[in-house]
């Protein structure tokens, strides 16, 4: 049976493979271990392979999680929907958040984030697919609002993220992607030099690759580091 540690090889092998077929530096892509519902035993194992980024979706249950690895360094980036009543707790625990999907809620993390701690990293979530069933700005709402969210005191908005539908090729999974990317490209040319947006979080187990090959900078993977879930 393949380990966790295995897993990670095998990911990184598919990684470096796709940053070489696009010609882009090794170390342009931060794996993120999503790590919702995973035992703190399995974290410890991804720790030890090395990585120190995790993904958690749900906010109780990541905070029990970072209490327990208070001493380890990692850095913990919230992944799933964000109710405006829980911000304050997302700005205090986590370094990222990349489901912003209402001008409210970057506000209320704004105002929330103590400031005796660095600013906090926020990716707009995009409905990039004008999902009826999924949240995040559409590409118009994301241009409208960008700079006013850029200008907030105690975070940094650092780019955009999406989850778009399943697609059976690479040639189809990457176009959503170049839209994301494209996107990002308009907004920066909106933004101050030092506002300017260098992050795109897109691509998980299965369109990893198609991510990369377009401009990812955070790809979030599960399944591929841990196993199946338990049903």
């Amino acid at each position: 049976m393949p380990t966790i540690k295995n897993n990670i090889s095998s990911i990184q092998v598919r990684l470096q493979q796709a940053l070489r077929d696009v010609g882009r530096s090794p170390d342009e892509v931060l794996l993120l271990a999503v790590s919702k519902t995973r035992s703190t035993k399995q974290i410890n194992q991804v720790l030890q392979a090395g990585l120190i980024n995790f993904g958690e979706n749900y906010l109780q249950e990541a905070i029990e999680k970072i209490d327990q690895f208070l001493a380890t360094g990692l850095d913990w980036h919230f992944i799933g929907p964000l109710q405006s009543n829980k911000t304050r707790l997302a700005a205090e625990y986590f370094s990222w958040i990349h489901s912003v999907d209402r001008l409210k809620i970057a506000q209320r993390l704004s105002a929330q984030r103590p400031t005796t701690m660095k600013p906090l990293n926020l990716c707009l979530q995009i409905n990039i697919d004008h999902e009826p069933t999924k949240s995040g700005f559409s590409p118009e709402q994301a241009l409208a609002v960008a700079s006013e969210i850029a200008e907030l005191p105690n975070i940094s908005l650092r780019g955009l993220m999406a989850i778009p539908r399943s697609r059976a090729s690479l040639a189809e999974q990457r176009v959503p992607f170049a839209r994301l990317r494209e996107l990002k490209d308009q907004i920066n040319t909106r933004l101050d030099n030092s506002l300017k947006l260098d992050t795109l979080s897109m691509g998980m187990s299965g369109d990893m690759e198609a991510a990369i090959l377009e401009g990812a900078t955070i790809v979030r993977i599960g399944t591929d580091i841990f196993g199946p879930r338990d049903k």
